[in-house]
């Protein structure tokens, strides 16, 4: 049986959950897959010359990654998150368990 209490903070976990996911997408919509298509234009010969060589160093050494680190925390705080999420669900269980434990005892008594 869990309380509402419970019941609150695992929709909160869950909805944070759910809007990491979605920053995830935007962060892979919005800024890796324009970076990279890009680099994949001007590597195709849309530009050509030091500064297109430049730009793309720069985007494939810095750009890129730095998203790529910025996906990877993302992803760190889902993991954290679901392992709070799943700690809460095991100590709400072993509480039951030891309240019926408990209660069994006492039904005769009473």
């Amino acid at each position: 049986m869990k309380s509402a209490i419970l019941r609150f903070a695992r929709a909160v976990v869950q909805n944070v959950l759910s809007q990491l996911t979605q920053l995830t997408n935007l962060v892979q919509e919005a800024a890796m897959a324009p970076m990279k298509a890009m680099v994949q234009a001007v590597t195709g010969g849309v530009w050509i010359g030091k500064g297109a060589d430049a730009f793309v160093a720069e985007v494939n050494q810095v750009m890129i990654p730095g998203i790529g680190v910025i996906m990877q925390h993302i992803g760190t705080w889902q993991k954290n998150l679901q392992q709070a999420s799943d700690i809460i669900d095991k100590a709400d269980n072993d509480v039951n368990g030891m309240v019926n434990q408990v209660s069994d005892v006492f039904e005769g008594i009473f």
